[in-house]
């Protein structure tokens, strides 16, 4: 087993999501400006199985994506630059070259490589890909956006 540079208790503190929308276990490995491989073990018990498909469970390729998003959030918020710090929030912009080669089942596991192409003040663009057991299973170009807090409505 590899020793994750950071667990899941620390992908919390940084990431505002949870269960059952966090989606990435681990970081086993980043370097800030640069890259970043994520871990996500799929398990029978993931909330999108039994309706995708209840006869052959298949992770649906909108999470794997959202998954490798995930790990690009991670490595933005470890960029001081980028400023999520200071509470900034970072959404996706859009998913450009998205291909998919292969099913993601239970029992797989998701790893993730990111690779930034551009950081900006408000815009970063980063380059992924998701295996399982050493097979591409899907890739693409991701665009994220860095946008101040939202304002909540007073009730």
């Amino acid at each position: 087993m590899v020793e994750p540079i950071l667990d899941i208790n620390r992908i919390m503190e940084i990431m505002p999501h949870r269960y059952p929308f966090l989606l990435v276990d681990r970081i086993l490995d980043y370097k800030v400006r640069d890259y970043i491989v994520g871990l996500k073990n799929v398990t029978y018990n993931e909330p999108f199985f039994p309706g995708h498909f209840p006869v052959r469970p298949v992770m649906p390729g909108v999470m794997i994506i959202e998954a490798v998003a995930q790990c690009g959030a991670v490595l933005a918020h470890m960029d001081e630059s980028v400023g999520l710090q200071s509470g900034n929030l970072i959404f996706v912009g859009s998913f450009d070259k998205v291909k998919f080669r292969r099913p993601v089942v239970p029992g797989d596991q998701l790893i993730m490589h990111l690779q930034q192409i551009r950081v900006g003040k408000k815009i970063l663009k980063m380059s992924g890909e998701a295996m399982v057991d050493g097979q591409l299973v899907a890739s693409g170009e991701l665009t994220a956006v860095i946008l101040p807090p939202l304002e909540h409505a007073s009730q």
